[in-house]
Formats: C-alpha cells, structure tokens, sequence
C-alpha cells in the first residue's frame, strides 16, 4: 500500500511516513532509546498491554529502526496479555455463541478506531509539521487545530486522556498483584494442607513490588520483559494442550448468557482488546511506515492473530469448564498434571515481571509533574523512590480489597479501556476535521456518533454493573478474592 493510498476501514489517507518515538515500556520496543519524561503515554489492554511517553515534536529526520515483522511482533507481545487468560470467564457472562460473535463486533470496532487515530494523526501532523506524537498530543492537536469553539478544551482533552492511561495502567497493577497471589497460592496449597490465606500472598508479593519497582532505568527491565514473554508463549501452548483434552459438547453450554451479564463481558473484552496507546509509537518506529496500515498491513495483521487467540481460548476455556470458568483460565487448570501447574508458574512469573513495566507509564506522566514542585537535590533524589513506594502501596490496597480478577478486568475495561478505545478516538476525528479549511462528510459524523454511543453505553452499564458486583461481594461477605 503507498502513501497515497487510503486506508480501508477509514475514508483518509494512512499515516505519513513519520518517525521516531521514545522508548516503549511494557515491551521494551525501542532498547536503544533513552526514555522520556514528557508526561504522555498509552497502553495496551488491553490489556494487553501498555504504551510509554514519547516526545511530541521530534523531527522528520530520525529514521525508523523496526522492519514490519519486527514491529508484528512488538504488537502481538504488546495486545496479547493478561486479558487473554480471562477470556472464558467473559464467554461465561455473554454465552457461547453471542460471545464469539460480539466479541468480532467489538474487535473491528477497535481496529477502525485505531485506523482514526492513524488517520488523524497524518492529518494533524501535516497542519502543524510536528513528526511524531503520542495518543495524547494527537487529543490536544485536534482541539488546538480544529473549530475556534473548541480550541480552548485542547489542554483539559489531554488530560482527559492521561487520565484513563493511568487509571487503566493501575488498574492493570492490581490485577496482576491478585493473579500473582493466587496463582502461587493454588501452587503451594496442591504440597501444602494448611497454606496462609489469599492475603498473605499478596502482601508478600506486595513487598516483592515495592523491591522491583525500583529498578527506574527502562533499559535495565528490557531483558526481563523478553523473558516473560517467552513465558507466556510456553504457557499457552500447554493451556491449549489442556482445552483440547476431552472437550465437551458444544450443546452443553448455553448460546447466550443472561442480559444482565452483558455488560461485565463488554468490559472484560474491551479490557483484553484495547491496545490503541500501541498504535502511534510501533508505527513511527517502522522503517517502512506504509506497511503498517492497509487491507494487509502491520495492523490488521496483527489484531487478526489477535482476535484467533482471543476467540479460541474464550470459547474453548467455556466449553472445557462452563459456569466453573474463574477470573483467569490458569486458576481453573487441574493441579494433578504436571504441566498445569507449570503454567501457573510460568504466568505468575511473567505477570509478576510486567507490573514493573506497566507501573512505569504512569510513573512517568506523574512524577515529571511532581518534580516540578520543589528544587531541593534531596527532593528529586528521593522523591521519586518514596512516590513509588506510595504508589504500590495504593495498587496492593485496591487489589486486597477487591481480590477478584474478573470484577477487576471488566472495571477497568468498562470504565477506562471503553473510553480509550471507543469514545476518545470518534472524538478526535471530529475534532481534527472541524477546522474553518475541512470538510467532514455527514456519513463519518453520524458513524462516530453510533461508536460513540455504543462506547459510552458499555461505559456506563459496564462500570455499573461492575461496581455492583463488586458491593455486592462486599454485602456478601465474599471478599476474599474466589474468582
């Protein structure tokens, strides 16, 4: 596809052939970048899982290092994370047909906003000849450039989006201290009768963060990223060896689950399969920028993979263990098999290493904030290691509060991941085409304002009914982290 060519989910021109971003963090994509303290960033979570802040105005002459294999790689590792392994509990909430069906729908969905946001962005950067910019530059540009009556709001839509990173980053923080606990758990309780409770699993993991997480030289954290994600290939091979022995009959399991479950599905696939931060930083590190979009590109590609994996574990993790599915496929292996219990290892240590990774995107757009508000050596010399002490601390009291994987996911997914992936990106398509010298055809608005809509509706019943259950755990005394 060439440069002039359109993309095929979005009637404007792909991206132009812009460059260089700043290091990626979760999946380390750029090794040999130093890492930038502008406070934006993104992620991936899809959970999948995260973006870094970049800088917003690099110019034109840096030149690409990734080839177009390389960068299907860094989007697979990047999109293919935790939310994977809670896809059957999803399928559980939505049925088994209506589930591998709706969640295609959602799935295109999201790969036509990040072709938005490509879109947008080619055409923001023209206007201004600004190079590269992240999610949220992209937000602040499409206000600052668009119709004089919104020009105004361009800093405050910034924030708005730097908002739902860091939510959605610690969020996926708490997630993965409850995954890691009560995978070790099961673990030990299989050679141990009287293991200690859930809790006190989490507090050792707690502590273990509060030690990892300061590690600040991104570099230093590149080589364990790679190790995880060696783990988690290893561990879905033997999860599917796991599935495929002897699978029930698809009749067993209902077609469609119950209208009040619906939204906690829309949110914990929306959680799996938000990966638009990923989007912008892979894209301006390719060598050949044209390669990332069109019918066949980079892109595309690399979600269909996504969606096959996301699809097969969520209906066949349904299938194998019905009602029984928990917040995350692994707590549902039987432990009297070797190799299932060497899958909860392999993915508690792989979670393990990414709350580093993941804990630096928000880090980085808060603390350059924070630094500003003193001078003293002292200040910025520990300043940062006590904020992110702090910062553990708050994730491990929202996760021993809430010590359940699914309610979680479907939160964040509903709450942040619906506004990331869905809302934000019409918005800023509107945005950028407001402007006294474009043009916007009516069929584009009214298409933005049904994905609108649609986000805004699994926004408001996903974090409802998600924050229900949630009480309702509470009200139940069933606070103990189950599911």
């Amino acid at each position: 596809m060439t440069e002039h060519e359109t993309s095929p989910l979005l009637g404007h021109e792909d991206p132009p052939q812009i460059t260089e971003f700043q290091k990626s963090d979760q999946e380390a994509i750029c090794e040999d970048q130093p890492f930038s303290n502008t406070q934006t960033g993104s992620t991936n979570h899809s959970s999948h899982d995260v973006y870094v802040p970049q800088s917003s105005g690099e110019t034109k002459s840096n030149v690409g290092q990734t080839t177009s294999l390389q960068c299907l790689m860094h989007l697979l590792k990047g999109m293919i994370g935790t939310g994977i392994l809670a896809m059957a509990v999803a399928f559980k909430n939505g049925g088994l047909w209506v589930s591998l069906v709706s969640q295609m729908i959602v799935a295109i969905i999201c790969v036509h906003c990040m072709h938005v946001l490509l879109g947008c962005n080619k055409r923001i950067s023209e206007k201004i000849s600004v190079a590269v910019m992240d999610y949220g530059t992209v937000m602040e540009k499409s206000f600052e450039t668009g119709s004089v009556r919104i020009q105004k709001f361009s800093k405050a839509a910034k924030n708005v989006v730097n908002m739902f990173l860091i939510v959605t980053q610690f969020g996926f923080c708490c997630v993965y201290i409850v995954f890691v606990a009560k995978s070790f758990k099961q673990v030990i309780d299989y050679y141990i009768d009287s293991s200690p409770d859930v809790k006190i699993y989490m507090t050792v993991v707690a502590v273990l963060m509060l030690l990892y997480v300061q590690v600040t030289n991104l570099k230093a954290l590149a080589p364990f990223s790679t190790f995880a994600n060696v783990l988690n290939v290893i561990g879905l091979l033997l999860i599917f060896v796991n599935l495929w022995d002897n699978i029930p009959d698809y009749s067993t399991r209902p077609a469609y689950g119950e209208l009040s479950k619906f939204p906690l599905f829309f949110g914990q696939i929306i959680y799996a399969f938000e990966g638009i931060g990923l989007v912008l930083p892979l894209m301006n590190k390719m060598k050949s920028k044209e390669e990332f979009g069109g019918w066949f590109g980079v892109l595309n590609l690399g979600c269909v993979i996504t969606v096959c994996l996301y699809e097969a574990v969520g209906f066949y993790g349904y299938l194998k263990y019905g009602e029984d599915s928990q917040g995350s496929i692994t707590l549902n292996l039987s432990p009297d098999k070797w190799y299932n219990m060497l899958v909860k290892v392999l993915f508690a240590v792989s979670i393990f290493i990414s709350y580093g990774l993941q804990f630096y995107v928000p880090i980085e757009i808060i603390w350059p904030w924070l630094e500003q508000k003193s001078n003293s050596r002292r200040y910025r010399r520990y300043g940062e290691r006590i904020f992110r002490i702090i910062m553990v601390l708050i994730t491990f009291g929202i996760a021993l509060l809430v010590p359940h994987i699914d309610l979680l996911i479907s939160l964040i997914g509903a709450f942040a991941g619906a506004s990331l992936a869905l809302i934000l990106p019409p918005i800023i398509e509107i945005a950028t085409y407001s402007g006294q010298s474009e043009t916007i055809s009516k069929w584009i608005i009214f298409k933005n304002i049904i994905i609108m809509l649609l986000g805004f509706l699994g926004f408001l019943t996903g974090t409802y009914s998600s924050i229900r259950d949630i009480a309702s755990t509470f009200s139940s005394g069933n606070n103990t982290g189950v599911s």
